[in-house]
């Protein structure tokens, strides 16, 4: 480990933040000293270090994976800005742009102590150098950068700065961890490592295993060509790594010992717990991120993705057998997914894969359904008889003056085609979905527990997270007010500021924070509370705003173009004003979806959550309810709404006075609810989830170079010369798995909320997702920076939104199949008032008469073309020659009473048969369950013939007559040891 020079303070090794480059780097500006000269050879024994000049030179270095010295490892990068001597000017204003209130509370919170700021260190280099009329701020975030890293270094960390390199403004500071650090910090994080024990997984055996034996042959070229996808028949034994029982575990190649993701989530973990702790107020890593000191921080890379000599590296492979769109039929190397990127991502992608290969089945049925529609079209009597030639029913005008009177034979194409997905098939598929829906989950519940098995999360625990930087800052914030508030006297004002200083340097001393003695209570978050539940109600008003404004659209279109001179407008009014009006309502979801993700983050940020996890659940509620109903409003109007506030004619209803409400089609409203979702649906697809996925990388991307002034021509050259921290720095930070997961779950809604409308949209989300796969596989290997691997042993609050989706989803298709289908009407017609017990006539029974002299003054059709006294409308009301006309009629509440029937009959059946596969499907496959066990019984085996050994050893090295008063003891010390053993085991695998 290096050491702190006690004559500088600095490290050896490590470079003056305004050299430009590591010490080796500086060796022919300044004089080395000869103590960092010894230890560079003592310490690593490595003369080449000498020979390391300039990255471009040093082959070891393999483009700045390693330090100048080719030997240790970079496991993390931080950035910030660096000021060029010939652009003093505009870094100024730059850096005067980059103060923010965190630093000026900082400052504030300095002058109320009446404490001067940190002496700067006589002669630092950097300080020379510096202009005397430098912003004060700047200077102040090198000082936190300087107490910050030597906090580090004490931490045992290995730093070396990078400022010459091809980026310009920009400094690298690079991390490594040691040996002794990585041990520390892994029995710190309780991570389980594999250990020198190996044993044979237990094969099931019978017809079961001859028959997973032949699948698994079959489908052995879906597999990707990566080790980590085969199966094996032995295990290590995982236990929490211990530096104490190190002899457990195989150190023979320490340098893999610890891959590189694992090393990279340690230096994140030491980095979040380093403080600096020299100003009033301790801030963490966070709060430094947050005010600019620095500017980013990003794990890297395994190596490049393409070019000449390029070493086999994990992220090459992924590149090829997984972000590759030619393998888009094989599975996902789910085990390397999460080896490079980490648990949490693991479980993403191996959820993705699990719901794409669900969806398989259910576009099957889905396909099959919509088939039996189109083959059983022309015997659907009811289409028949609206199609026949002698159908001579004149139907009501569909709007005030402009509209006349028209043939219901005219509604022959609508009525065709509601057939395709207004069938008996339907109703069985919306029963198959429900039940599609609770196997999805509990088959993926399985897969959870065996991936958990596999990556050696049993037992694992998640701990609370460290403080958001945001959250300090306003525990910080609240205790400026409260010292400002107790302030009196300056007498007494010094004596405080003397007595706070002390506490200050007492409490850092004993790691403890200052702010920890103030926290956010809900009174300090009150206002937040009501900005949220005022701003979300006013979100859902804009989206039914909207709503009703594509409603009035659709009004004043349809009227528009009934007065159109030309046949052809006039006879396609229906499909010009649905087709446009659902892309009128696709392009506004799409505008207000990134409005309401924009507006959740800015609502979440108000609360001020103390956690990232907390943060994260937040956020992903609030941005679920948005959008949700943003994507499903005007869906539900379409459902359930449309057509059942019209009135009748002579009374219809009117919106402004002067706009009457839209009626469904003849053929009912599913059609046009078909429409409306496949038309959303499609276009979130391929225009938010896709196009935007590859578009708004690309062009970040392209941003990023055009600021960092590199010229095209010089773009390709430079390239070649870049280190790996200046590539990963030009890519996109990792932004989270939310608007994945948001994505999908939208997605799982369009599949199970209307399936009964829509049978075809489970193929539509298999078909998307085989892209979106490859397409978030690609932009994780190559796009993205590596983000920070995080442990998760599940989905988190996704799969509670994935149970409510499933549950909602019953009752929703209970009522699209009994209000919005004509499903229960043609039943109560058979067999409640068919002649015959056939559906002949049901069309008939379906209509109402209209006396056409009872029209309003004013709303009669200007233009009739065709004379009548009677016209029909679809409705179950009393004729005008009966004694109450125009009054509902008795088959009005037949209907609706076997419709509320069938909602309640449907939802319950299908809860109760959901409830059954969810009770018959155990949680724990019984495989890994018995695997588990056998596991904590190696352990406890382990442990006692460990215990046995030191028992024999200590036997062997005492003389006889010790040995005898041992045997004497020997039952009390077994006795008390091998209970204690044994506990100890079982505490650290549960």
């Amino acid at each position: 480990m290096w050491q702190r020079s006690p004559s500088d303070g600095k490290m050896a090794g490590e470079t003056p933040e305004s050299s430009g480059t590591s010490l080796l780097h500086d060796a022919e500006a300044t004089p080395r000293k000869p103590r960092h000269f010894l230890k560079d050879v003592i310490f690593h024994g490595k003369f080449q270090l000498l020979n390391c000049l300039t990255p471009e030179e040093n082959t070891g270095c393999q483009h700045g994976l390693y330090f100048q010295d080719g030997e240790r490892r970079v496991d993390y990068i931080l950035t910030y800005h660096i000021k060029k001597p010939s652009s003093s000017r505009s870094n100024r204003q730059s850096s005067r742009f980059t103060d923010n209130a965190f630093t000026r509370s900082i400052r504030r919170g300095t002058a109320r102590l009446g404490r001067a700021p940190t002496p700067q260190p006589r002669g630092d280099p950097e300080v020379a150098s510096q202009d005397h009329s430098m912003d004060y701020h700047v200077d102040d975030k090198r000082l936190h950068r300087e107490e910050f890293e030597g906090n580090l270094r004490d931490m045992g960390m290995e730093l070396e700065k990078d400022e010459d390199t091809k980026t310009p403004g920009v400094g690298f500071v690079k991390i490594h961890a040691p040996w002794h650090v990585l041990c520390r910090e892994a029995e710190f994080m309780k991570l389980k490592m594999p250990t020198k024990k190996v044993y044979e997984m237990k094969q099931s055996t019978g017809v079961g295993a001859k028959i997973n034996t032949l699948v698994n042959k079959a489908t052995e070229p879906l597999y990707p060509n990566v080790e980590d996808n085969r199966t094996h028949n032995v295990k290590h034994l995982s236990y929490m790594f211990s530096r104490e029982k190190q002899h457990l575990f195989d150190l023979s190649d320490r340098d893999s010992f610890f891959d590189s993701k694992t090393r990279a989530s340690i230096v994140f973990e030491v980095l979040k717990r380093t403080k600096c702790t020299k100003a009033k107020y301790s801030m963490g890593f966070t709060s430094l991120l947050g005010s600019g000191v620095y500017t980013d921080a990003y794990p890297l890379h395994d190596g490049d993705l393409d070019g000449e000599n390029i070493e086999p590296n994990d992220r090459k492979l992924l590149y090829e057998e997984w972000a590759s769109y030619s393998v888009f039929y094989k599975y996902q190397p789910i085990g390397l997914v999460r080896k490079y990127f980490g648990e949490k991502i693991g479980l993403y992608f191996a959820w993705l894969g699990l719901y794409t290969q669900m969806l398989i089945p259910a576009s099957l049925v889905g396909v099959i359904v919509f088939l039996y529609g189109c083959a059983t079209v022309d015997d659907n009597i009811p289409s028949m008889e609206i199609c026949h030639p002698k159908n001579n029913i004149t139907m009501c005008p569909l709007c005030d003056r402009a509209c006349s009177y028209w043939k219901l034979k005219e509604a022959c194409g609508t009525a065709r085609a509601s057939h395709l997905f207004d069938n008996p098939a339907t109703v069985f598929f919306s029963i198959f979905m429900a039940l599609w829906a609770a196997m999805f989950m509990e088959h993926w519940k399985r897969r959870q527990m065996r991936l958990n098995y596999e990556w050696d999360l049993t037992g694992f625990e998640e701990e609370e997270d460290h403080p958001r930087a945001e959250y300090e800052l306003r525990v910080m914030q609240k205790s400026l007010k409260k010292e400002h508030k107790t302030q009196k006297n300056p007498t007494e004002i010094a004596e405080e500021t003397t007595n706070k200083w002390k506490q200050t340097v007492q409490s850092a001393m004993a790691g403890l924070k200052l702010t920890e003695k103030e926290k956010l209570t809900c009174k300090d978050r009150l206002p937040a509370y009501m900005t949220n539940v005022v701003m979300m109600l006013l979100m859902i008003g804009v989206t039914f705003a909207i709503v009703f404004g594509v409603i009035l659209y659709r009004i004043s279109t349809k009227t528009a173009l009934h007065m159109s001179n030309n046949p052809t407008t006039r006879s396609n009014v229906r499909l010009t004003v649905k087709t446009t009006a659902a892309i009128i309502n696709l392009v506004v979801i799409l505008i207000l979806d990134e409005v309401y993700g924009a507006v959740a983050r800015w609502l979440t940020v108000l609360e001020v959550p103390k956690t990232d996890k907390s943060f994260e659940e937040r956020l992903i509620f609030k941005t679920f309810i948005l959008k949700f109903v943003n994507a499903f409003t005007p869906i539900i109007y379409i459902a359930f709404f449309r057509g059942r506030l019209v009135g009748r004619p002579g009374s219809y209803l009117y919106v402004f006075e002067s706009y009457r409400m839209e009626e469904c089609a003849h053929g009912g409203c599913l059609m046009e609810l078909c429409i409306q979702l496949s038309i959303t649906m499609l276009g979130k697809q391929l225009i938010q989830n896709n196009l935007f996925e590859i578009g708004i990388p690309k062009l970040k991307k392209l941003i990023r170079y055009i600021k960092s002034k590199r010229r095209s021509f010089q773009e390709e050259e430079r390239e070649k010369k870049l280190q790996r921290y200046e590539t990963d720095h030009f890519l996109e930070p990792f932004a989270g798995l939310t608007p994945e997961y948001m994505e999908m779950i939208i997605q799982f809604g369009f599949v199970t909320l209307f399936v009964a409308s829509f049978p075809l949209a489970p193929l539509f989300a298999l078909l998307n997702n085989i892209i979106e796969i490859r397409l978030d596989a690609k932009k994780f290997v190559a796009e993205l920076r590596r983000p920070v691997a995080a442990r998760a042993k599940d989905i988190g609050i996704w799969y509670n939104l994935l149970r409510a989706v499933a549950k909602v989803a019953v009752i929703i298709n209970a009522f699209v199949i009994s209000f919005t289908s004509d499903f229960i009407p043609r039943l109560v017609y058979q067999y409640m008032y068919s002649p015959d017990g056939s559906m002949h006539g049901f069309v008939n029974h379906t209509l109402s008469y209209f006396n056409v002299s009872n029209f309003q003054d004013g709303k009669e059709p200007m233009d009739p073309q065709h004379q009548v006294e009677m016209c029909r409308y679809k409705d179950y009301r009393e004729p005008p020659w009966s004694n109450t006309p125009y009054v509902i009629s008795k088959e009005f509440w037949a209907v609706l009473a076997a419709r509320l029937a069938f909602v309640i009959v449907f939802q319950n059946v299908v809860m109760l048969m959901s409830d059954i596969v969810d009770w018959l499907i155990p949680d724990i496959p019984k495989d890994i369950s018995l695997q588990i066990h056998k596991e904590k019984i190696l352990m406890v085996e382990l442990f006692m013939k460990e215990e046995q050994g030191k028992i024999q050893f200590i036997d062997s090295m005492m003389p006889c007559g010790g040995k005898e008063k041992r045997n004497n003891h020997a039952p009390i010390a077994r006795s008390r040891s091998i209970p204690h053993t044994h506990s100890h085991t079982h505490a650290n695998n549960f």
